[in-house]
């Protein structure tokens, strides 16, 4: 597994990381945690060094799960989780106050079964707080040597730059894949400009850019997708055209459409370290077979072409959490 560095911090972790929310929520029942914790045993085994979490997990139990499936080999890898989200009557509202970011580390740390926390992401921006109050919070438990590198989720440039003139903004995660390019637009250069590295998660489209989804698929009652616009059944037939222009590529390298969809995205820039999450191994080794393909110019190209002339269908959030995203 080749190694990449985010942004100028010189946090160096494996080309892809391993994304776990999908181990405890979000996608049916939640597997067997002797087997999750088996799975991410073996992503440590094949090379993944960076595993990613959050408080709202589960909630908790996420952190929990990879804690104590990282504990042994905790000085070789790169633990990423996030604050900024908690649950009240049921609901997830945003909460970065610095006295619950205080009270967010040490739960995080004890769940953890760490001493530190490699990459502490804020979850998603609270617009009821000065970003700076929340980049100085971090910037005191750094200080503290509870936390190593300070990150940001799904935030808008202008919020990141106040951040970033507080305290150093090592990562960003936000969605990005063929099928969700918006952060081409503005916060790819703006990345790029100062030097932090960015996160894709869900970049194989919540499982669609496998090519195992089409518009008969159904979802368990529990999985998020069922209250996704993109995953309608009109919206993904109309999608599955994107999946094909994978598909024609993956059939000339002897590969599959995931593949390739992750391979676009290392070829981006060498700064980009995608996340996907997966339970069952067999996944986590295609994914990881990614890794090796190269795409030439030719290919890129050809996807380029192809993907412009596709208009992707549906919203990727419903507008109540989409109305979280990019402050």
């Amino acid at each position: 597994m080749q190694k990449r560095k985010l942004g100028t911090s010189n946090l160096e972790v494996s080309a892809l990381g391993l994304g776990c929310m999908g181990m405890s929520q979000s996608y049916g029942l939640p597997p067997d945690k002797q087997a999750m914790i088996a799975l991410i045993r073996a992503a440590v085994d094949r090379g993944i060094t960076f595993f990613d979490t959050a408080e709202i997990y589960g909630p908790y139990t996420n952190e929990q799960l990879v804690g104590e499936a990282l504990a042994p080999v905790r000085a070789q890898v790169v633990i990423a989780t996030k604050f900024g989200i908690k649950t009240e009557n049921g609901q997830q509202v945003q909460d970065s106050r610095p006295e619950r970011i205080k009270q967010s580390v040490e739960g995080s740390l004890k769940r953890l079964r760490t001493d530190v926390i490699d990459l502490y992401y804020q979850h998603r921006v609270d617009p009821n707080l000065p970003i700076e109050d929340v980049a100085g919070t971090v910037k005191q438990l750094i200080a503290q040597g509870k936390v190593k590198h300070f990150g940001m989720s799904e935030a808008g440039v202008r919020t990141i730059r106040r951040a970033h003139a507080v305290q150093q903004v090592t990562a960003v995660q936000s969605e990005y894949s063929l099928w969700w390019r918006r952060p081409e637009e503005e916060l790819l250069p703006t990345l790029e400009e100062l030097r932090i590295g960015f996160v894709p998660f869900s970049p194989l489209g919540k499982g669609f850019l496998t090519g195992t989804i089409d518009d008969k698929t159904t979802f368990v009652s529990s999985d998020f997708r069922n209250i996704v616009p993109r995953f309608t059944p009109e919206a993904r037939k109309a999608n599955l055209a994107l999946v094909d222009v994978l598909r024609t590529i993956a059939q000339r390298k002897t590969a599959t459409p995931a593949q390739i969809a992750l391979a676009w995205l290392l070829a981006r820039k060498p700064w980009i370290v995608p996340i996907p999450g997966t339970t069952k191994l067999v996944r986590l080794d295609e994914n990881i077979g990614a890794g090796a393909i190269e795409l030439s110019h030719e290919d890129l190209r050809a996807i380029e072409s192809a993907a412009s002339q596709i208009t992707i269908q549906g919203a990727r959030y419903p507008e109540h959490l989409e109305k979280r995203t990019g402050l």
